[in-house]
C-alpha cells in the first residue's frame, strides 16, 4: 500500500473542473486529456476545489483544506481522494467558497505558502463560517508562532 494521498483531477471545459488550489505535489500522472493523478505525503496540507455546471449553471461548487495521512492514521472519505484525508476545512456553495479563496489570497499576499499555515487556522475558518462570523486573518505574527510550535511538536 502507497503511503502517498492520491487525488483524482478532472477538467472537462464549462462543464466539470477539480483542482489542487494549493498544495506540494510529490507525483503527477496524466491519465489521459481530461484526467490527472496528483499525490502528496502524509502531513501534507493541501486545497481541493470541485466545481460542476450543466445548462443552467453551477450545480456544486466546494473547497476542502485536507491534510494526507500515513498508513493506518484515521482519515475521512472525500470523493476522488484516496486512501482519504484529514478534513481540515469543507465548505459548500459559491459564496462560501469564495470567502475561502479569498482568506487564501491573503494569506498569499503576506508571503506565506498556504500549505506551511497551521492546520487550527483552517479549522478556525471552517467554524467562523460555519457560525456567520468572519474568521480572524492570519498573520505573520501567528504563522511565527506556529513554526515556533511546531519545532517542539515530535
Amino acid at each position: 500500500m502507497s503511503e502517498l494521498t492520491r487525488v483524482q483531477l478532472l477538467w472537462l471545459q464549462g462543464k466539470i473542473e477539480n483542482r489542487i488550489r494549493f498544495g506540494r505535489t510529490v507525483r503527477e500522472l496524466r491519465l489521459d486529456h481530461y484526467r490527472r493523478e496528483v499525490a502528496f505525503t502524509p502531513g501534507s496540507v493541501f486545497a481541493f476545489v470541485r466545481w460542476s455546471s450543466n445548462d443552467y449553471g453551477t450545480v456544486l461548487s466546494r473547497i476542502n483544506v485536507l491534510q494526507a495521512v500515513g498508513p493506518g492514521e484515521a482519515c475521512a472519505t472525500v470523493p476522488f481522494v484516496a486512501p482519504g484525508a484529514a478534513i481540515l476545512l469543507q465548505v459548500f456553495g459559491w459564496p462560501k467558497v469564495e470567502r475561502v479563496l479569498q482568506q487564501i489570497d491573503a494569506i498569499e499576499a503576506l508571503g506565506i505558502d498556504p500549505a506551511d499555515v497551521a492546520p487550527d487556522h483552517w479549522w478556525h475558518v471552517q467554524n467562523r463560517m460555519a457560525a456567520g462570523q468572519p474568521p480572524r486573518p492570519y498573520t505573520d505574527l501567528r504563522h511565527r508562532a506556529w513554526l515556533h510550535r511546531r519545532t517542539f511538536m515530535p
